[in-house]
């Protein structure tokens, strides 16, 4: 089986290249190989790879940053992903492509379900979303997986920020009205292996699903479980002190509830992913090379 796999940089694609090998012939291209923003030449070696499966992890996930270049944004999140779906569904080969927590305003008390209505606050959000409806209107074969709070042992993100930063300054100050689910993206990946292996084994329960880590925290909460494992090792670390968002402000608001419901992944296709500290734990105990 070959899988095709765009985003070759980023920190899904990495792992996803790791859990992936022992399955099939992995080919991770980035934007050099396929520029995602002409369609032609990206039909054109999507047809001339020949994949089995096409798996889209390339995103535009600078949040505040996508406030100021939409067109970047939608042209990455949203127009790229809809030419995939087309594509895969010229081959009529499956795609899976992955979503956020953001395209909900966090405003819900409780966990967010797939049929919930989506009201994304921001830029990211909205061009995200785009993402999923021109997936949709394709009408092809698909997996759109929603996650929330990605990070990994490489790349830009939450946990790499916070080692350095706890390192450096005696104090740090964090949001902890915000309250999701932190998700290793090595679990996402892994959960992606068995989809392909339950879409292998005959399943087609093909639609929109959540996918992140089980539990929930704050960011603060996040941090302080990073400092705790930093504390264990030995190394210095700052004295942490929570505050609320209106202390924090950025470009781009943010959900103040990205909790997500995970339970239809679970019931389709069997697949559930590990506690948010358990998989933390995972992640800093992983030693196996992303070159």
């Amino acid at each position: 089986m070959k899988i095709l796999v765009t985003g070759s940089s980023g920190q899904l694609a990495r792992e996803l290249g790791l859990a992936l090998a022992d399955r099939a012939d992995v080919v991770n291209l980035g934007r050099a190989q396929l520029d995602l923003s002409h369609p032609e030449p990206l039909r054109q070696r999507v047809r001339a790879e020949a994949p089995d499966l096409l798996i889209n992890a390339a995103a535009h996930t600078a949040v505040d940053q996508a406030e100021r270049e939409p067109e970047a944004a939608f042209a990455l999140n949203a127009t790229a992903p809809g030419l995939l779906a087309e594509a895969a569904a010229d081959l009529g080969i499956p795609l899976v492509h992955y979503s956020t927590d953001y395209v909900f305003d966090g405003e819900k008390a409780g966990a967010y379900g797939e049929e919930d209505p989506t009201h994304p606050l921001g830029v990211y959000g909205r061009s995200k979303l785009a993402g999923e409806r021109a997936i949709q209107s394709v009408g092809g074969e698909h997996l759109i997986l929603r996650t929330s709070w990605v990070y990994a042992l490489h790349g830009r993100n939450f946990l790499l920020t916070m080692q350095r930063l706890l390192q450096e300054r005696d104090e740090l100050r964090v949001v902890d009205d915000q309250v999701g689910a932190p998700t290793w993206a090595g679990s996402i990946a892994q959960a992606t292996a068995r989809l392909v292996d339950g879409w292998q084994a005959g399943n087609r329960h093909w639609g929109l699903y959540h996918l992140s880590c089980a539990g929930e925290t704050s960011w603060f909460g996040f941090a302080s479980a990073i400092a705790e494992r930093l504390k264990a090792e030995g190394k210095r670390c700052a004295h942490l002190v929570p505050i609320p968002s209106s202390e924090y402000p950025t470009p781009a608001r943010r959900p103040l509830n990205s909790r997500l419901d995970c339970g239809k992944l679970a019931r389709d296709w069997q697949v559930r992913l590990p506690d948010w500290r358990d998989a933390l734990d995972a992640c800093l105990a992983d030693t196996r090379p992303r070159g």
